[in-house]
């Protein structure tokens, strides 16, 4: 039995913690151990939606963060966005009928995030969403809604940087539904950045000469679809990180929507250059051990951004836009678009000056997880004494 299931032999009705996607892991971990190691401790009901579901991938995840296994499995799989998330609401709504929800925590941007406070709100169940409040301003992504969508649902919105409270408030979001906590993926990291595992060990292992970074080495992740999809956006983007790669050796953990594109427009050839180091995708603490050894990262991550910030490594951004307007204001991200000159010249200038220095954001401090239970605790408690027909019927 895992330990938020043992949890939930307690009366009280858990808060039914969400995971989906890979990002979610890193913000759910800590909060599952901080709502456990509160006193009282608060029972928790771990359920994974099953979105991203390659089961090697997941089953590293959960061991690398020390994740429990989940107590639900949705199981769902891939399919369009509103495949997905009506196939999560189908699932996840028998869940809180079976368990009783005390709320229901939801982390990110991913259709799993939307598609279950959409059902927690329609059962009056609680919202919490956590890392609230960011906007890319750009309704083009998906996530983009995602994100406005579970704030106009959740009851409570923990935010990561003080600016996601400007965004809510444009939204009509009443100041007091709004915690900031700070950033609860950098709890994560700062605990396993001791388990970290070395680029070298890593080009070892896939049978590459760790040699080629002796003198240092930048690291590439691109998944984005607006990135990917379409050979005339990608071609370019590749024939500049190539022209970086003369200079740098570029350690590329290459998605497996990426390579399948480059394999469809013909373009995997245009990684073969002795300038290129190709590894799989790669497990957290291997991302870790990766990005925090790298003179620089190449990326289109939202998550990568926060963690190059945190570890003070410089991070060239390829997209139009952030939702993450603090790495580039406050830390060592440089926002450059997709034009092939902008994102070669970053990365010159990077090399040439060694970046920009940046600072650890507020909060960023790797106690955001003991702030949001100890911040629920009071929050439960105070709408229990105001509501006890929701306990009493299970959902509050």
């Amino acid at each position: 039995m895992s330990a938020s299931a043992s949890m939930t032999s307690s009366p009280v009705a858990p808060v039914i913690c969400i995971v989906g996607a890979r990002p979610n892991y890193m913000k759910v971990a800590p909060i599952i151990r901080a709502l456990a190691g509160h006193q009282p401790p608060i029972p928790t009901l771990l359920v994974h939606t099953g979105q991203h579901y390659d089961p090697a991938m997941k089953d590293r995840l959960f061991a690398d963060l020390d994740l429990p296994e989940p107590d639900v499995n949705l199981a769902v799989g891939s399919g369009s966005h509103a495949v997905q998330t009506a196939e999560v609401m189908k699932r996840f709504e028998p869940v809180i009928d079976q368990h009783g929800a005390r709320a229901v925590l939801v982390v990110g941007d991913v259709n799993s995030t939307l598609a279950c406070a959409l059902v927690a709100s329609k059962r009056h169940v609680p919202v919490l969403h956590v890392e609230s409040g960011l906007r890319s301003n750009d309704r083009r992504m998906p996530e983009e809604i995602n994100r406005i969508l579970t704030d106009q649902l959740s009851d409570l919105l923990y935010t990561t940087e003080r600016s996601a409270h400007d965004n809510l408030a444009r939204e009509g979001i009443p100041d007091e539904r709004v915690v900031f906590v700070g950033n609860v993926m950098i709890d994560s990291l700062r605990a396993s950045l001791p388990k970290a595992v070395p680029a070298a060990e890593l080009l070892a292992a896939a049978g590459l000469d760790a040699e080629r970074i002796a003198g240092g080495y930048g690291v590439v992740t691109l998944h984005r679809p607006s990135n990917v999809d379409h050979a005339d956006t990608l071609g370019p983007i590749i024939d500049a990180l190539r022209e970086v790669s003369q200079t740098l050796p570029l350690i590329v953990a290459l998605h497996p929507r990426t390579r399948n594109n480059l394999e469809r427009f013909a373009m995997l050839d245009r990684l073969d250059s002795p300038g290129f180091l190709i590894l799989p995708p790669q497990g957290y603490l291997e991302m870790l051990g990766l990005m925090s050894g790298a003179r620089l990262v190449l990326t289109d991550s939202g998550g990568i951004q926060e963690e190059t910030t945190a570890l003070g490594v410089p991070c060239v951004t390829i997209r139009e836009n952030t939702e993450r307007p603090i790495t580039v204001e406050q830390g060592t991200n440089t926002l450059v678009g997709i034009d092939p000159t902008a994102i070669l010249a970053a990365a010159r200038s990077i090399l040439a000056n060694g970046g920009k220095a940046g600072r650890v954001p507020e909060y960023w401090d790797g106690r955001t997880a003991e702030r949001i239970a100890s911040h629920l605790h009071g929050w439960l408690a105070a709408r229990e004494v105001a509501e006890p027909s929701a306990v009493a019927r299970g959902v509050a």
